[in-house]
C-alpha cells in the first residue's frame, strides 16, 4: 500500500515563508486543522489495517513497507510538528496563538519518537521500531496497530494500540487550533459565564433512569426523597437538581445512553427501592466503568433557553457541544469511554431546566 501516507491531510509550509499578516498566516494553519480532523482518522484507521496485515509481509515487501511506516508516516508527523512549532512560535507576538498546542506537540513527538506514555505500549514500540520485522508476531502487530475507532474516532475498539495513540495526538493538536473558533461561532444567543475544573471528594449520584419532564407529580415525589437524603446529612458540594447522562464505561456506539434524574450525594448515601445510584471516586481505578471519577469541567450559561438547548447543527445539544468543544482547545483529557459522562445541572430546581453542564476530565 504505497500511497498510504498519501491519504493523512498534511500541513505543507508556504513557499514565500512568512509573506501575510499574523491573522492570516495563523489562520491558514487554523484551516488545516480543521481539514485535517475531517479526513485523518481514516487514514489512521487505514494503518491499523494495514498493520494488522504484516503477518504475510516478508523479503522486499517487508523492507518496502518499514521505508513507509518509519518515513511515510513517522517521519513525515515528526517533521510536521517540528514546521508547525516553528510557525506557531514566530506567530506567538501576535497573542493569537493557543498555547495549548505546544503541549499536545510535546506529546505528539514524544510519542513519534518511540517513548510512549503507556506503559503497556512501551515495549512493543521500543521492539518495532529497533525491527520493525517483529510486526510479523500476531500478538506484537495487534498491539502496536490497535483497532479500528471509525471515522469520529470514537468507534469502541478491543486492544488501544499504538496507533490509536499516535491517533489521538493528531486529534489534539488539531483541537487545540481549530477548536477557540468553534466555541465562539457556537454561542449564537447564549454564552459561557463560568468556567472551571473541578476534583471533588468520593460521593454518590441518586437517582431514577426516567425522564420525568411530562411527570410533574413524579418529579415533585423524586425531589421530595432527595431532600429528606440531605436532610439526614447526607449532602454533597453539589446540591442541584441534575440529568446525569453515562454510558456504563462503554463507547457510544455500543451502550445506549442512560439518563438519571436526581442528585449528587455524600459517598455511601442511602439509597431508596427503586432508584438507582452512581458512584464517583477522585481518582482512576484504571478500570472500565464505575465508580467513575469525580473531576469534571462545570460551565455555567446565560442566555437564550431555546439556544442553550439548541440540537440543530450540533452533536448532542449547543451546552454539551460548547463544554466540550472547550475542553478541547484546553488539551484537557476526555476519559472517554472508560469514565465518561456527562451532566445538565438546573441551577434553580428541575422546574427552571438546565443551565450548567458538567462533563467527565481527568486531569
Amino acid at each position: 500500500m504505497e500511497n498510504l501516507q498519501d491519504r493523512f491531510c498534511w500541513y505543507e509550509a508556504e513557499e514565500n515563508g512568512g509573506a501575510g499578516s499574523p491573522e492570516e498566516r495563523y489562520q491558514r494553519i487554523v484551516d488545516w486543522a480543521g481539514q485535517a480532523r475531517g479526513t485523518n482518522p481514516d487514514a489512521f484507521d487505514a494503518v491499523t489495517v494495514w498493520l494488522l496485515e504484516g503477518g504475510r509481509w516478508g523479503g522486499e515487501e517487508l523492507a518496502r513497507n518499514r521505508t513507509i511506516f518509519m518515513e511515510g508516516i513517522i517521519g513525515r508527523f515528526s517533521r510536521q510538528c517540528r514546521q508547525l512549532r516553528e510557525e506557531l512560535t514566530a506567530l506567538m507576538p501576535s497573542g493569537l496563538v493557543n498555547m495549548a498546542v505546544f503541549d499536545t506537540l510535546d506529546r505528539f513527538e514524544e510519542e513519534l519518537a518511540g517513548a510512549p506514555r503507556a506503559e503497556e505500549l512501551k515495549e512493543v514500540v521500543r521492539e518495532v521500531f529497533s525491527d520493525f520485522s517483529s510486526i510479523k508476531k500476531r500478538e506484537t502487530r495487534e498491539l502496536f496497530a490497535g483497532g479500528i475507532t471509525g471515522h469520529e474516532g470514537t468507534d469502541t475498539v478491543e486492544v488501544f494500540g499504538y496507533i490509536n495513540y499516535l491517533k489521538d495526538c493528531d486529534a489534539g493538536v488539531q483541537w487545540t487550533l481549530f477548536m477557540p473558533d468553534v466555541v465562539k461561532r457556537q454561542q449564537d444567543g447564549f454564552r459561557i459565564v463560568r468556567f472551571e475544573y473541578r476534583k471533588l471528594p468520593a460521593m454518590r449520584f441518586v437517582g431514577v433512569e426516567k425522564d420525568f419532564s411530562q411527570d410533574a407529580t413524579g418529579l415533585e415525589e423524586l425531589q421530595r426523597v432527595l431532600d429528606a437524603i440531605e436532610r439526614e446529612g447526607h449532602g454533597s458540594e453539589l446540591l442541584y437538581d441534575v440529568i446525569l447522562v453515562h454510558h456504563y464505561g462503554r463507547g457510544v456506539d455500543v451502550e445506549r445512553c442512560h439518563a438519571l434524574w436526581g442528585r449528587f450525594l455524600a459517598a455511601g448515601a442511602p439509597v431508596p427501592q427503586g432508584y438507582a445510584y452512581v458512584d464517583f471516586v477522585p481518582d482512576n481505578d484504571g478500570k472500565f466503568g464505575m465508580p467513575y471519577l469525580s473531576q469534571f469541567a462545570f460551565a455555567e450559561f446565560t442566555g437564550d433557553m431555546d439556544a442553550m438547548h439548541g440540537q440543530e447543527g450540533f452533536d448532542c445539544d449547543a451546552m454539551y457541544d460548547v463544554t466540550r468543544n472547550t475542553i478541547l482547545a484546553q488539551n484537557v483529557m476526555i476519559p472517554y469511554p472508560s469514565k465518561y459522562w456527562t451532566a445538565e445541572v438546573c441551577l434553580d430546581g428541575f422546574q427552571k431546566g438546565s443551565t450548567a453542564y458538567l462533563f467527565s476530565v481527568e486531569r
